[in-house]
This record gives C-alpha cells, sequence and structure tokens, in this order.
C-alpha cells in the first residue's frame, strides 16, 4: 500500500533466510486444500480453482459488499480490540484524564443507545443556528477554517505534509474536496447506475435535513443548493487518474503570489483562524479546484452556500446522531452505493470510532498483549531478505542503463522500514473526552488530530512517525520518506503463519513485502529520489522504456471486463498493479534462493512452487456485490481482488512452469504480450 495523497494496500511476512520458524520442527504446507475448486482449471481462473472452495463457504452477509482475506483478518482484530477496549470501558475507578478514562468513556457514550436516541439533533442544533447567523461572505471565511478543524470539509481540503521537492520540510497544503459523494464521477457520468445513484443521493440529502428539524420545502432547496455546489466542485476537480500526477499536483507558492492568483479569497482571516497565521508558502494540489471555490463563494447566494456547510455538517456528524441518522446515512452510502443489506452492529462502529479517535493509545494496548518483540526482531531480517532479491533483479535488468540502476540500487538501500510499531507514542494528554454528547466528543478528537497536524506547519518533518497505527490490517509505502512500514495486526494469517513452511510465506506475505518495495519504482513512487524528493533520476531513455512496459499492463487491465459492458481502469490501477506484479517477482526469486537451503518437498499433491502461488491467491479470496464492484472500479487505485491474481500471473513466467499453463489455457498471454519491469 502506498500512501500520501493515494491510499493503496497491502504487505510483510518474518524470517532471516527462510521463514520457517521451528527449527527442527515439521511445518504445514499452510494451503487449507479445503480453499481450492479442483472442478476448476488453474489456466482457466487460477482465482476461482485457489480460491473457490473458500468464496462458497464464505457467501456474504448482509452487513458486507465485500468479504475476503482481509476482512476476515480484520474482524479477528476487531475482537480483540474490543476486549481491550470494553475492559476499559467496564471500570468505575478510571483515573480522569487517563488514557484508560478516554478509551474507557468515548466506548460508553458511542454505546448508548438511550441517550443518543433521547437527543435526536440536539448535538448539532447550536452548530446549525451559528450556520445561519452567517452574514456576508467574510463570516464564511472564518467559519470554514473553524469547521475545518473539527473534521467538517466543505468546498476543500487543508492539510501538512512533506513538500515534495523539498522533503524534509512540512509545508501547508490546499486538496480538492467538497463532494459528498466524495467521487466526482458520480456527478458527471450519465450511465444508468451512476444516474441512479446521483438521484438517490438527492433523497438522501433531503431526507437527512428532515431528520435535523426543517420541513419539506427548506430539505427540496437544500438538495438544489448542494447538487449545483457539488457539481461546479465536481466539474473543476480532477479525474482519479489524473491525481496520480506529482508533478502536477505540486503548485508550491508564496503566500503573496496565492493571494494574487486567488484574489477574492481572504486567505489572512482563514489562515489566521485555521492557526496558520505566520505561514510563507503553500502548494495548492490542484489550483482550478480553488478557483471554482473561490467562484461559488463569490457568485452563490449566501443562502444556498449556508444550506450547503450545514449539509456538510449533518453529513460528517450523522454517523454520531440517533440511530434515525444513522439508518438513513446507510441507507445511502451503505445500500445504495455499495450494495450492503445490514449496518454493523454497535459495538463494532465503537470499536472503530475509539480506534480512530485513539489510535496509539489503542495501538499500545494492542501491541502489549499481541505482537511479541521477537516478531519485529525477525521481521528486520525479512525485509532485509526481499531487499537483495530486489536488488538482485535491479542488477539484472536487461532493459536498464547502469546509471539509472546505479540510483535505484541506492534507493533501495535507503528504505527507511518501520515494523511492528512506533519507538515513540503519540501524547493524548490535551484530548479532552467527556459526557455531553457523542458528536461533541468526535468534534474535540477531530480538532485534537488538527492541532497536531498544523503544529507542524514549516517544520521538518518527523521520518519516525507512523502514519498507520498498529492494529491496522494493512502497509503502506511512502514516497516523501521513502519508507516501507508494516504495522503489528498485518503479521497473521493468511499473511504470515509460524507453522507453514517457506512456501506459504513467501507466496503471501512475502509477495506484499516486495509489494511495498516495488512501490518505490512504480509509476508514481519512482518519480522521488532516495531522499523522498520529486526528482528525476533516470535517463531520459530509461523513463521511455519504463513507461513503454507500463503501457503494456494499463492496456492488458483496460481489456478487462470486470461487470457487463465496465472495464477496468488501467491507468487508474497502474502503480497497484506494478507493485503487485513486481512483489510476485521478488518474492518468488527470494523463496527460490531460501530452498537452496531449506529443500521443500512436494505436499498434499503440491510442489512448493505451486504452493507459493496458492498461498498468493488465498490472500485475495473473497465475495463482493455487483454495487461494490462498480464503486470501487470508480474510486479505486486497486485492481478487484479476482483480477490481483488473473490479472496478475499471466505475465509470471514462473506460475506457467508451476502449473504447466500452455497455449491452450485461456489465461495464455504470449511471452513477448506479458509485462516485464522489475
Amino acid at each position: 500500500m502506498k500512501i500520501t495523497k493515494y491510499l493503496p494496500i497491502l504487505a510483510v511476512c518474518l524470517m532471516t533466510t527462510g521463514c520457517n520458524s521451528k527449527k527442527g520442527a515439521v511445518l504445514a504446507s499452510g494451503i487449507d486444500l479445503a480453499n481450492l475448486d479442483t472442478t476448476a482449471l488453474p489456466g482457466t481462473s487460477f482465482y476461482q480453482y485457489a480460491c473457490g472452495g473458500w468464496i462458497q463457504a464464505h457467501p456474504l452477509t448482509d452487513e458486507y459488499s465485500r468479504f475476503g482475506s482481509f476482512d476476515m483478518l480484520n474482524e479477528n482484530n476487531r475482537e480483540q480490540l474490543k476486549g481491550l477496549i470494553a475492559e476499559l470501558a467496564a471500570k468505575k475507578d478510571n483515573v480522569p484524564g487517563s488514557a484508560a478514562q478516554k478509551v474507557g468513556d468515548l466506548y460508553n457514550i458511542a454505546m448508548d443507545s438511550v441517550k443518543l436516541n433521547q437527543d435526536g439533533f440536539t448535538p448539532i442544533k447550536e452548530e446549525l443556528i451559528e450556520i445561519d447567523g452567517l452574514k456576508g461572505k467574510e463570516d464564511i471565511y472564518v467559519y470554514l477554517a473553524e469547521i475545518q478543524k473539527k473534521g467538517i470539509r466543505p468546498y476543500f481540503m487543508l492539510y501538512v505534509g512533506a513538500d515534495e521537492m523539498n522533503s524534509s520540510m512540512n509545508i501547508v497544503q490546499t486538496y480538492q474536496g467538497g463532494l459528498g459523494m466524495g467521487q466526482r464521477d458520480y456527478y458527471l457520468e450519465n450511465d444508468e447506475q451512476t444516474k441512479k445513484i446521483r438521484d438517490k443521493y438527492q433523497e438522501h440529502v433531503a431526507k437527512m435535513f428532515q431528520l435535523a428539524g426543517y420541513d419539506e420545502a427548506t430539505a427540496k432547496k437544500a438538495v438544489t443548493a448542494v447538487m449545483n455546489i457539488e457539481t461546479r466542485l465536481a466539474q473543476a476537480s480532477r479525474s482519479q487518474v489524473e491525481l496520480r500526477d506529482p508533478h502536477a499536483n505540486y503548485n508550491k507558492m508564496e503566500i503573496e503570489k496565492l493571494k494574487k492568483d486567488f484574489p477574492t479569497f481572504n486567505w489572512d482571516v482563514y489562515f489566521t483562524n485555521s492557526g496558520l497565521k505566520d505561514i510563507k508558502e503553500v502548494n495548492v494540489c490542484q489550483p482550478d479546484a480553488i478557483k471554482e471555490v473561490t467562484a461559488i463563494i463569490d457568485t452563490v447566494p449566501l443562502e444556498d452556500q449556508k444550506l450547503y456547510l450545514k449539509w456538510n455538517l449533518i453529513d460528517a456528524a450523522a454517523g454520531y446522531l440517533s440511530d434515525d441518522f444513522v439508518a438513513q446515512n446507510f441507507e445511502f452510502y451503505g445500500k445504495t452505493m455499495s450494495g450492503k443489506q445490514e449496518i454493523q452492529p454497535r459495538w463494532k462502529r465503537a470499536v472503530s470510532t475509539v480506534d480512530g479517535s485513539l489510535g496509539e493509545v489503542v495501538g499500545q494496548m494492542y501491541v502489549e498483549k499481541y505482537f511479541p518483540a521477537a516478531a519485529k526482531e525477525r521481521m528486520v531480517m525479512l525485509v532485509k531478505n526481499l531487499q537483495t532479491s530486489l536488488g538482485e533483479r535491479i542488477k539484472e535488468l536487461e532493459w536498464m542503463s547502469e546509471p539509472t540502476k546505479e540510483k535505484a540500487l541506492d534507493k533501495l538501500a535507503a528504505f527507511h522500514v518501520k515494523i511492528g510499531y512506533p519507538d515513540k507514542w503519540k501524547d493524548y494528554s490535551a484530548l479532552e473526552i467527556k459526557d455531553d454528547s457523542y458528536w461533541a466528543n468526535i468534534e474535540r478528537a477531530n480538532l485534537w488530530d488538527f492541532n497536531e497536524m498544523i503544529s507542524k506547519a514549516g517544520k521538518p518533518v518527523d521520518k519516525d512517525e507512523w502514519l498507520m497505527t498498529p492494529q491496522t490490517v494493512n502497509a503502506y509505502y511512502n514516497p516523501t520518506t521513502n519508507e516501507i512500514c508494516f504495522p503489528a495486526a498485518i503479521l497473521q494469517p493468511p499473511f504470515f503463519d509460524m507453522d507453514a513452511d517457506d512456501a506459504a510465506n513467501y507466496g503471501a506475505i512475502g509477495v506484499v513485502i516486495g509489494h511495498e518495495m516495488t512501490h518505490g519504482f512504480d509509476d508514481q513512487g519512482r518519480q522521488y529520489d532516495k531522499e523522498g524528493n520529486l526528482k528525476d533520476w533516470w535517463t531520459e531513455e530509461d523513463a521511455k522504456k519504463f513507461d513503454e512496459r507500463a503501457q503494456v499492463m494499463v492496456n492488458f487491465f483496460d481489456s478487462i471486463e470486470v461487470a457487463p459492458g465496465v472495464h477496468a481502469n488501467g491507468s487508474l490501477t497502474l502503480g497497484e498493479n506494478i507493485a503487485d506484479h513486481g512483489g510476485l517477482q521478488v518474492s518468488f526469486q527470494a523463496f527460490k534462493k531460501a530452498m537452496k537451503q531449506t529443500p521443500l518437498e512436494v505436499v498434499d499433491g503440491f510442489t512448493p512452487e505451486q504452493r507459493f502461488f496458492l498461498a498468493y491467491a488465498n490472500v485475495w479470496a473473497g465475495n463482493i456485490r455487483p454495487e461494490e464492484i462498480l464503486r470501487l472500479t470508480k474510486l479505486d487505485p486497486h485492481s478487484l481482488g479476482k483480477w490481483r491474481v488473473d490479472g496478475a500471473l499471466p505475465h509470471i513466467g514462473k506460475w506457467y512452469e508451476a502449473f504447466n499453463i500452455t497455449e491452450q489455457d485461456s489465461m495464455f498471454v504470449p511471452e513477448d504480450k506479458r509485462v516485464t519491469i522489475w
């Protein structure tokens, strides 16, 4: 998974030269034969062959729009977090202001359905009245700054992050946003499914306004105002593919130029009220989006803008109000957009809230109970093993010149590796959890998070800061710090199995480690140098060769039909597809090297090489609803689970050898048509 302004998925494992964890012990194959569908042919759909049994045994429940191996691990993880959190929530003697009091009280507030339903929309009533009190556009700048601090983000987003041309320093940045449906395509495309979602969204906005105490006439006016403003914002927004261009997103300017380029926006008032009074420069990631924001504030009637601001408040608060708000929120975002049929139980939502608001407090508890120190030590050795494998592959590349290889190897050697949990935990002492209302506590948590973020403006980047919590089932690569991070929670089956041999562990966790490493060299990551700066270190000829090879992958995935008449987006998913490809190649090479020291036999009728690829496929086993297929195809930079298998493996020569795939098989791709990059 890559992180920064793009958030992908994946990664980790444990081992030195091999993943074998018990010297002298007989290790299992790591492959559950029940996961297979042996009526399917490996060369027709390897995904069905490797995962068909799992898919049949795990039908979607009403709670899910997609459920796979990742989700199963998430569910197990959530049960562990529930135990930790509920234990504190049950205590009556938690010291006020302590971590235990904050965790326990926030959970209890989230679980108190009686109070939530008695309160109704009261927790946002004063804020709605405050919006009514706005007298003119000058008031909007003050209000906008204040509500963005609380996690409500109309018009656009403000954040502080690394200056991509000077990655050791943080800079204030703006980013396009303000869309209730999250993605511009829902406002602009006109296929039947998108129009249906757009119609349902308008119904949803009207119903939410009525739940907040407004009459039907006002609710209708709100729908018109919201759709007008959000459609204009969508039209000025870049597409998901366009947002993948880091150079286009880099528009650093001095404050005086910002004022000159967007003269009608009162930046002084906005930044002063945001707590950023003395900043010298800003990166305006998408200038056209900010230009449209200024035009909207300048030209749209104040009453319409008030309705839009109210909608942003209602929408942000809905999940933390009474059950009727929660149910209507789920009706649109859960059912209509994703196809879910049933909302999660209250305790799951409560655990997620505590985890999201007090992440590293919960993380400390999680690590102490569930992550042994030895695992972190062994993980360090495994990552080094995979780095060696990737380095060997870079040296062997026939298409890359020596000068570029040298720079690539330097970048690989400079990877900053984070494993398990941070060495220094965040301090939440300034965050107050009180018994006033669920929503008020969420606003205070958001304010704490915002203040922590803006305190970094104009200061050096802390390269030891973690961008995920230890209990997160995921991993990431961050280009501006050139780091790979593997949180503790992902170091479990199906990614890593202490009782399984190298074939399964290299096929699963090894591949995702290689995946994260390869992100440093995908179409986006390759544009950053070893220090994390957006700087070209490629020869012109090598860059051209890379682009030509990457285009083969774009074209291949563009040709995949994910639903009737709907194709995958090869450009949007390019970075993740390159990372999957590289992860498979790198981990298989490391696996073969490990087998020279620890030979493996045929187990359960499968060779070690076959078990490697079966383990990889099992990571992506899952079921998904038709609505979710369409939603993810619009916005997710990852390919769907099925195609992370059936789209990736046809470009891996060792897979053909392992399963004797020939021209007679439908998945066969001629060698000269396959992707060959890392």
